[in-house]
């Protein structure tokens, strides 16, 4: 998929180091704690934690070749699949990048046969929050990671 100058992939565990470096800055940035014994552990085995279980891990990539966003699909069962590490690099925000790359995420999730995606954040994360809302998200109340606050589904369609 071609985002104008950027371009998606699918990731592997070659970008784990470069996918940990984009989130733990981004978190850091936003006053989050990156949590690379919990909740951030996904990180280290992009293939094993999200590829092989049925789900999918996207990176964007500048004309360089840099990773400048991701986003993942983590298979929580059979029907759900959680939106994981969507962050982007300050240099790429406010251009329209997030809604076009969530809405492929979305497609993606009901393509691999999921009936709803769930999601995980934080208040500081207002951007993301707003985009989520946006496209039809709803907040839930339900158990948080540490650094998390807020709780959002989407039901997929049937088609």
């Amino acid at each position: 998929m071609d985002l104008g100058e950027l371009n998606i992939r699918r990731a592997d565990n070659g970008d784990t180091q470069e996918v940990r470096d984009l989130v733990f800055g981004i978190l850091e940035e936003y006053g989050l704690l990156p949590d690379p014994e919990g909740i951030d552990r996904d990180l280290e085995d992009i293939e094993a934690n999200y590829l092989n279980r049925g789900g999918d891990f996207q990176v964007l990539l500048d004309e360089h070749g840099e990773i400048v966003g991701s986003v993942g699909l983590y298979p929580i069962d059979r029907d759900t699949v959680e939106l994981r590490k969507m962050y982007f690099r300050r240099r790429i925000r406010g251009k329209g990048l997030g809604k076009k790359l969530l809405a492929n995420t979305v497609e993606t999730a009901a393509r691999l046969g999921y009936k709803k995606i769930i999601l995980e954040t934080a208040s500081a994360l207002k951007e993301a929050i707003g985009l989520y809302k946006s496209f039809g998200f709803l907040p839930v109340e339900g158990v948080h990671a540490d650094r998390c606050d807020q709780s959002f589904y989407l039901e997929l369609g049937e088609g």
